[in-house]
């Protein structure tokens, strides 16, 4: 603590912040072992940290050490230092601590004034010596962007392929085929009409959320380091019964509820995932995005890539989008995420394929925004024939998939949409005798654009639909995208429909 920012303060600028440490006090029973200590006292903070690691080492944690120092210098080389005055600067200087440690050790006998100078000398020559190597190329070479202007796209993701991120056995609390969610899903129909094309009941079909549990079942009997949560997931089941039949599986550590704060959620997944961990956090609503917003948009994406591809970060987000519980609790934000480098992001809306994309995403090493709509949670798989497989498959991330062949148009479908898409294909063959081409782009990044673009020099036509509101919708730079690569089997321009520019 510098007791600086730029150069705003805590003292007098923060309300009840005068004191770090007192912060602990609202924070557990035991006020976080909270404590201030000397910074300028070398002795002191030792004695604290050793404390601390103590109290660590016993899980007794988390603690809270305010280290008291101060900074002489700005914040910046443009910092002129007009907050704060001259004389303020002086008093503390008057008190550094390398010299006032320094005299203390001659007082005391331990150390003499050469011996202070010659560590004082070696010191400044290890400092000097260290920032010649950082900046000698031969040692410490820089990314030459001019010979590879690609270099930071490509170390943006690691698209790794692991089944597991340790070689352990998974701790779990019972043999998979005995848990009862599993049994249950195993007397399900994994396709949604018998052989006359009647549909079974809702209770008789495998639904989508059976499909996401299916492939994250999968993976904590594979991978030991795999952990999930998010608010309600453990005993609740999540709050839309996707994780229903974990609790009997999994002990409390691999499988908790977290406190009701999103960056949290997201920040501790970050975390887990730089230290080599396979995570799956959740967002119950999609409108809480922003309570995450820096661990989302700054920190989730960017690492992977900071660090030269050095560290991994295996997290899978599941994402969860309303659509019937007011303004605050039902937007598709999934146009806000694509937005942003470094984060791969699906939308599944069937059975089958948000199986096969949460396999790909706990089998990749890269952050994957997952969304689901709450409109689909339990519709059964109406496409894939044959049904969503019971073993293990995965769907490659940024393929579409064509659900029904057509000739006169093109309608590209995000998330739900693909439903209300195939109600207005049948509602065109009927009153205007024109078949559609549906097409669930399925993943929105990265995404492949080979098989919109042949269904586009068949139809000449292209839809585009999804939940999110227009204005700003991913939609638009994907109709930009098919003008471009398209443009010359386009009979007109792609049409885009989103939600009304409205608070639904």
């Amino acid at each position: 603590n510098n007791q600086y920012g730029m150069g705003g303060q805590t003292s007098g600028e923060t309300m009840g912040y005068s004191i770090a440490a007192r912060v602990g006090a609202a924070v557990n029973r035991v006020n976080m072992h909270a404590e201030r200590v000397d910074g300028y006292n070398p002795l002191a903070v030792i004695d604290a940290y050793e404390r601390k690691m103590q109290l660590i080492g016993d899980r007794k944690g988390p603690v809270f050490l305010d280290v008291l120092t101060y900074r002489f210098s700005g914040h910046s080389p443009s910092d002129s230092s007009t907050y704060r005055s001259k004389e303020e600067i002086e008093a503390w200087e008057s008190v550094d601590s390398i010299d006032s440690f320094g005299k203390e050790l001659i007082e005391n006998g331990v150390a003499d004034q050469s011996q202070l100078d010659r560590i004082r000398e070696e010191t400044g020559q290890l400092i000097l010596n260290s920032l010649k190597i950082a900046t000698d190329d031969r040692v410490s070479p820089r990314m030459d962007l001019v010979e590879r202007p690609n270099l930071i796209g490509e170390m943006m993701f690691s698209d790794g392929s692991v089944d597991r991120m340790e070689e352990r056995k998974p701790e779990v609390n019972m043999p998979l085929k005995e848990n009862p969610r599993v049994m249950q899903i195993a007397k399900k129909e994994r396709f949604a009409f018998d052989e006359s094309g009647k549909p079974f009941s809702a209770m008789k079909q495998y639904q989508l959320r059976d499909g996401i549990f299916e492939a994250i079942i999968h993976r904590f009997y594979q991978d030991p380091t795999l952990i999930a949560y998010g608010e309600e997931n453990r005993d609740w089941g999540g709050a839309f019964a996707v994780y229903r039949g974990l609790t009997e599986a999994l002990p409390y550590h691999r499988l908790f509820n977290a406190p009701i704060s999103e960056g949290a959620i997201v920040g501790t997944a970050i975390g887990y995932g730089m230290c080599g961990g396979k995570v799956i956090p959740e967002i119950m609503y999609c409108d809480f995005l922003g309570r995450s917003g820096d661990e989302v948009f700054n920190q989730l994406p960017k690492w992977q890539s900071m660090s030269g591809n050095l560290i991994k970060m295996p997290v899978v987000l599941r994402v969860s989008v309303g659509s019937k519980y007011g303004a605050q609790h039902s937007q598709d934000w999934s146009s806000l995420v694509t937005h942003i480098p470094g984060l791969k992001v699906v939308f599944p809306a069937t059975p089958y394929d948000a199986k096969g994309l949460m396999n790909a995403a706990l089998q990749g090493t890269d952050p994957v925004v997952y969304f689901e709509s709450q409109r689909l949670y339990g519709i059964g798989e109406q496409f894939h024939q044959g049904g969503v497989p019971e073993g293990y498959y995965e769907i490659p991330l940024g393929e579409p998939d064509i659900k029904r062949e057509g000739e006169d148009i093109t309608i590209l479908t995000i998330g739900a949409t693909l439903y209300k898409a195939m109600e207005a294909a049948d509602l065109l063959r009927e009153k205007y005798g024109l078949s559609a081409e549906i097409i669930d782009a399925r993943s929105l990044v990265p995404f492949n654009y080979d098989l919109v673009l042949k269904s586009l020099k068949k139809t000449g036509r292209i839809l585009l639909v999804s939940d999110a509101c227009q204005r700003g919708s991913y939609l638009n730079d994907m109709a930009q995208h098919i003008t471009e690569l398209g443009f010359d089997d386009l009979d007109a321009p792609p049409v885009v429909v989103g939600s009304r520019n409205w608070i639904t």
